[in-house]
């Protein structure tokens, strides 16, 4: 088995996937991407250093649970893992728990303040060897095709500019036979849940969430219409398919607040 940078190989494309440990040293790339990219990449660049914080109060900490949940599905046969989206680390250092030593994991993600708390993480995890932090647009990633067993991915896709393309590259990297495991805010089964659910979306999470964070770009007020906006349990499992992925289901927690969809290439 390479170790990571090998896996990359010639195929790295420093324009596109840049380590993290280079951020000191280069200005954070322009955004040059659609609106919506641009938007929501100030976003959450202005709420990193919050993030794990309201994460935890805003989910009353179930969401260290889902996270748990959805790296169970990995399997110890995984041995090169990508988690797109990765923000401040978690599922990837739960993941490289999980598989143990052998394992390596990239994480990726395009905001690079996040990506830096999740560096910090990782060194202090002493799990430098496991996890390289890299960035890299979920819709452009630059590893060659066919290769990563599985791909993970944690409340990231209800926030990329082209949802299908995404999915389409997800698909590209992951070898034959590999998984894409994908943990999202999904629709609540239960009528009453909806309504509570979209009641402390819509009112109380913002207010929370503003004044922990003491942000100003409306950030809190864009994530649960993110939610809204994207498609619910079976809506993603129709797309899933669409884009060619076999053997897709999905598994609700917390009454279908959240879900995680399982999907083989």
């Amino acid at each position: 088995m390479g170790c990571l940078p090998c896996i990359f190989g010639g195929c790295y494309d420093a324009s596109s996937m840049v380590m993290v440990e280079e951020q000191t040293q280069i200005a954070p790339p322009a955004g040059t991407g659609p609106q919506k990219e641009q938007a929501v990449q100030r976003m959450f660049s202005s709420i990193a250093r919050y993030y794990d914080l309201n994460n935890s109060l805003l989910s009353l900490g179930l969401h260290h649970s889902w996270k748990r949940q959805a790296v169970g599905f990995l399997s110890p046969d995984d041995c090169h893992v990508l988690d797109v989206g990765a923000g401040t680390g978690d599922l990837a250092l739960l993941a490289a728990r999980r598989l143990g030593e052998r394992a390596r994991i990239v994480a990726a993600d395009l905001n690079s303040p996040m990506l830096a708390i999740g560096l910090q993480k990782v060194r202090t995890a002493r799990l430098q060897r496991q996890i390289l932090c890299v960035q890299a647009n979920a819709e452009h990633l630059s590893a060659p095709d066919a290769t990563f067993d599985a791909v993970t991915t944690g409340f990231c896709l209800r926030n990329v500019s082209d949802l299908s393309r995404a999915l389409q590259e997800i698909r590209r990297v992951l070898k034959p036979g590999g998984r894409l495991i994908c943990l999202e805010f999904s629709r609540p089964v239960a009528g009453w849940l909806r309504r509570l659910y979209d009641w402390y979306s819509f009112t109380l999470l913002p207010w929370i969430g503003t004044r922990v964070s003491g942000d100003t770009t409306g950030v809190y007020q864009y994530l649960p219409a993110s939610i809204r906006s994207f498609p619910d349990q079976n809506g993603l499992a129709r797309l899933l398919r669409e884009v060619g992925f076999q053997k897709v289901e999905y598994h609700n927690l917390s009454g279908g607040i959240v879900a995680i969809h399982v999907a083989v290439k």
